[in-house]
């Protein structure tokens, strides 16, 4: 009988966090969640068959430190997924100070801090780090600039990491089209609402949840979902001087969508 493996989901009392929760307790982990709601992250960990539900705020870099040697009582800490993540729908001059600090506190230097733990706390067997980004990432999104900047810098924090760490550690970005979140649904009659609904139905969290969890043992870095949308998105940053066009296109066709939901 192998022995018992760990793993972390921060970010996971709800949404997709939670979906890879109960996916990897599912593959036979033995998972901690962690949440800045702890009563949500407790009552989810009972109800999927988690270890253990913590509250977290992943903007404090000893609290990681805390949740990684929490996984290792319970197994050889193996996979560590960077979920956790605030997204404010206004530009960035419309956004207070509180709100544009918070989202590169929690958004960079959450996934940072955890990244950081997790290398750490890997056994001889080494581990994966999943690290949440989005589409956004690969090119701009007007009214969701800072989230998107955000989301731009762990991608970019994921391809270097990887090739920093020590043999058997693999760091990967999962970028997610719209997802049919809390976030998500609290950005309605926002301004970034019709770019996430640009690219047809949302994505459920089990269809984001299930990629997550796949880039576990692989060597793919980057993967985005679904594949198409990152082209679309990089060729806007090959002419970004003509990029308003075809961003109000999408945001023409996402209010459509929009209205039909």
């Amino acid at each position: 009988m192998s022995a018992p493996t760990s793993c972390v989901v921060t970010g996971g009392a709800r949404g997709i966090g939670r979906a890879i929760a109960e996916a990897m307790v599912a593959e036979g982990h033995r998972v901690v969640i962690t949440d800045l709601d702890g009563d949500g992250a407790q009552r989810t960990a009972t109800e999927i068959g988690a270890v253990a539900g913590l509250a977290q705020d992943v903007r404090d870099a000893e609290s990681h430190r805390e949740v990684a040697r929490v996984a290792t009582e319970h197994g050889e800490l193996t996979a560590w997924f960077n979920n956790a993540g605030v997204a404010f729908d206004d530009d960035l001059v419309d956004l207070s100070d509180d709100q544009v600090r918070a989202s590169v506190e929690v958004n960079v230097l959450g996934v940072m801090f955890g990244t950081r733990a997790a290398i750490d706390a890997f056994g001889p067997g080494g581990g994966d780090v999943v690290i949440t980004s989005s589409l956004s990432a690969h090119g701009p999104v007007p009214n969701l600039s800072v989230y998107a900047a955000t989301k731009a810098a762990v991608l970019s924090l994921a391809m270097s990491v990887n090739l920093e760490t020590p043999r058997r550690v693999r760091v990967h970005a999962l970028c997610p089209d719209g997802v049919k979140t809390a976030m998500v649904e609290a950005m309605q009659g926002g301004k970034g609402e019709k770019l996430v609904r640009s690219g047809g139905p949302l994505l459920t969290v089990d269809e984001v949840a299930r990629a997550a969890v796949d880039l576990v043992g692989s060597r793919r870095v980057v993967r985005t979902l679904p594949a198409w949308r990152a082209a679309a998105m990089k060729f806007s940053t090959l002419l970004p001087s003509q990029a308003g066009p075809a961003l109000a296109l999408f945001a023409r066709q996402g209010a459509r969508r929009t209205d039909d939901a």
